[in-house]
């Protein structure tokens, strides 16, 4: 099992990342020893969720190509308007 997470940073900015163990890696977010979020902080765990392996590591995926709005969305638990951003941000269409 692993961990699908988006913290919020101080200035405001997601961080979207996965994990095996997200106790350990929210310490280490918390502690700036972690790239992106060392110079944002505090940093806040906004949103999270277990899955298997695989499919933590592909909806992490997923969740970086969307856009802020979208992010915040999920977050917020706002179904639909997840549904209204599902649609594909530009490019050829389906």
């Amino acid at each position: 099992m692993a961990w699908v997470y988006i913290l919020e940073c101080a200035d405001g900015k997601y961080y979207v990342g996965s994990t095996r163990n997200l106790d350990n890696r929210l310490r280490q977010h918390s502690s700036a020893q972690v790239g992106f979020t060392a110079h944002r902080q505090p940093v806040r765990l906004a949103w999270s969720v277990e899955l298997s392996l695989d499919d933590a590591y592909a909806i992490e995926r997923r969740i970086h190509g969307w856009s802020r709005a979208k992010k915040k969305a999920l977050i917020d638990g706002d179904i639909d308007l997840l549904r209204a951003r599902a649609g594909r941000r530009g490019g050829r269409p389906r």
